[in-house]
């Protein structure tokens, strides 16, 4: 699995960046055929403080591509917001392909 994180506007420390690959190891205990992962992490210049810090997160599974994005006033509960969110996504991507082949209806005659 590639992982990269990137931070625009802040620097991503280490423990920032020890934190997200913690909370990321969730999505890849749930599903191991993750290729890629890009995470962005921002500080966005508005007057409100309540949806300052941003994270996105572009996954690259066997056979999707998937993105989501959250924003909060803690970064680090952005961070959390998009695991969540991801980590339904993943399961749901999987369960679409285990249930792919059903069971051959059985013929009455």
């Amino acid at each position: 699995m590639n992982l990269t994180i990137s931070g625009h506007h802040l620097e991503v420390t280490p423990a920032l960046r020890n934190y997200v690959t913690t909370k990321l190891d969730r999505i890849i205990r749930h599903f191991d055929q993750v290729v890629d992962v890009k995470v962005l992490l921002t500080v966005e210049k508005q007057k409100e403080k309540e949806r300052r810090q941003r994270a996105e997160c572009n996954i690259h599974v066997k056979g999707n591509d998937m993105f989501a994005e959250s924003s909060h006033a803690d970064l680090y509960a952005a961070v959390d917001e998009l695991v969540d969110k991801l980590n339904r996504q993943v399961v749901r991507h999987k369960d679409r392909l285990q249930n792919h082949h059903h069971a051959a209806p059985k013929r009455l005659m």
